[in-house]
């Protein structure tokens, strides 16, 4: 059980401008720390554009620490900018194993997918039906693809890890006002969790002018 409180944890987040980065978990073969620097710079150009209106924080989705990827790249990069990190976690109803083995380097704050759906559906009954239609939606297009290619099944978690990851930016831009996503990959893997990003974007939850792509 996380330590911190939930109401607690959400105000904090509400307080601040969410930095979202999402790619490859230890799979990504790349230097972190140079992966990171390139983020790193084009957030900052990013953020001459467009400047952020709170002070920032970055969304960690319960990601274990690896030597390279995700985990290893959000620690640069929070370092870099000199900002803490708030965990977003699965309930343990749905992923038992999930906030347990979560990263929590620099966190201060942790907040229960539950409470990011349930304020979601007090704000709107909507928005949580349309994001995971259309992630079922697309994952029986992905599995249908992979077995016309042969390929083995899509693991049963994607569901609520693709969840996790588009609930995550949608409410962080709901109840922020604001948000930052970044890509740490030009090229994301069709199969992985990180492809069904362009949920929140297809659904207009989420501007295209907030992502800062990898060059």
């Amino acid at each position: 059980m996380s330590k911190f409180n939930s109401e607690e944890s959400f105000q904090a987040l509400s307080g601040h401008h969410p930095l979202v980065i999402e790619g490859m978990g230890g799979y990504d073969t790349r230097n972190p720390l140079s992966v990171a620097r390139i983020i790193h710079d084009k957030l900052k150009e990013h953020w001459d554009k467009k400047p952020p209106q709170k002070s920032l924080i970055l969304v960690t989705q319960g990601d274990p620490y690896e030597e390279k990827g995700i985990s290893a790249i959000t620690r640069i990069v929070s370092d870099r900018l000199g900002i803490s990190r708030i965990l977003i976690f699965l309930d343990r109803s749905i992923a038992a194993y999930h906030a347990p083995n979560a990263d929590r380097y620099k966190v201060t704050h942790e907040i229960p997918f539950s409470l990011l759906v349930n304020r979601l559906n007090d704000l709107d009954d909507k928005i949580v039906p349309s994001i995971n239609g259309l992630i079922t939606e697309s994952l029986q297009t992905k599995k249908a693809k992979r077995q016309f290619e042969g390929k083995t099944e899509l693991p049963e978690y994607y569901q609520n890890f693709a969840l996790l990851q588009e609930i995550t930016k949608v409410a962080c831009n709901r109840f922020c006002g604001e948000l930052t996503v970044a890509h740490t990959s030009s090229d994301l893997n069709e199969y992985s969790v990180s492809s069904f990003f362009r949920v929140g974007l297809d659904l207009g939850f989420i501007d295209e002018s907030d992502i800062v792509l990898f060059p």
